[in-house]
């Protein structure tokens, strides 16, 4: 089984319009949506949801009233100021660490698990997909990204299928770590821009240091030409393969204005013949060969001239 995980240095750059068009020209892939802190991969996709579950991220403080003498000493406690003069706790400010919890000395705090968001199995047109929505001001997005990443490997060997395409998220953090540990090859999608050549920097360190073959797509590359020939000379100095180049194109927009990706919208469009070069690539690669031995992730500014 392969596993495509598709990323970005920041959101915006069209990662998950491509992901969409990869899948509709995969042959019975699934899918899974790993952005889970901004999901929009259903936009897309129009899935039909056929299993919900909710997903417990973590743990909150709640007084109990009944047992609480309002001594104050929780107050004192808590360095995020989350309980209020008449000892009640904010759900928001509270950041679940605990402290007030093992402290009090009447015992009048609980700490119940927190409801933190849903994930779902659902069919769309293209495949099965696992996909989930992480609720508002939640934590924990890179726990929700592990389980929806097992859940999708774990329905993917039930059904027989050998390709998951994952619409991972942007940046370097946690819910991204969480995407890429255990894939076979991930694709950085890039905007010619000078924070975009920084933002390839970034998650070329991020692939190394797991040992992910990592390919490259610059999309609206001709919005800059001379900035996107220095972010893929800077991703080949780098062992990062270089796919076909995107341009800007409107029909993108008009294409997800009625739900569909681009291969759907415009087919025959040379936009599209060059999204199919680019899944021809990723396809075609090699992803078995290590590329070098697991070091301590630094993240470092790459000097481009």
């Amino acid at each position: 089984m392969r596993e495509i995980v598709v990323i970005s240095g920041k959101g915006g750059t069209g990662k998950t319009s491509l992901t969409a068009a990869f899948a509709v020209l995969a042959e019975d892939p699934l899918l899974c949506d790993g952005d889970v802190d901004a999901a929009d991969l259903h936009l897309l996709l129009a899935p039909e949801i056929r299993q919900r579950s909710d997903f417990y991220g973590g743990n909150l403080a709640k007084i109990n009233k009944d047992k609480c003498t309002e001594c104050g000493y929780c107050r004192e406690l808590c360095r995020f100021t989350a309980i209020s003069a008449d000892f009640q706790i904010d759900p928001v400010s509270c950041e679940g660490c605990g402290v007030c919890v093992d402290l009090c000395p009447e015992q009048a705090i609980e700490f119940p698990q927190n409801k933190s968001g849903e994930w779902f199995i659902s069919d769309t047109r293209v495949g099965p997909m696992v996909h989930a929505r992480l609720g508002i001001a939640e934590e924990n997005s890179g726990k929700l990204v592990s389980l929806i990443r097992s859940e999708a490997r774990r329905l993917a060997e039930k059904s027989g299928r050998q390709l998951i395409i994952t619409d991972g998220p942007p940046g370097i953090g946690c819910p991204v770590i969480a995407s890429l540990t255990n894939s076979e090859s991930v694709v950085i999608i890039v905007e010619p821009t000078v924070s975009g050549r920084h933002d390839v920097a970034r998650v070329a360190e991020l692939t190394k240091h797991f040992n992910i073959q990592a390919m490259l797509c610059v999309n609206r590359f001709d919005i800059n030409i001379e900035m996107t020939e220095k972010i893929e000379h800077f991703a080949r100095d780098e062992n990062i393969i270089v796919l076909p180049r995107i341009p800007f194109d409107p029909q993108f927009t008009h294409a997800m204005v009625e739900g569909k990706t681009l291969m759907e919208y415009a087919s025959s469009s040379e936009t599209a013949k060059r999204i199919q070069q680019a899944w021809e690539t990723i396809l075609a690669t090699n992803t078995t060969a290590a590329l070098r031995p697991v070091t301590r992730f630094r993240p470092k500014t790459i000097n481009f001239g």
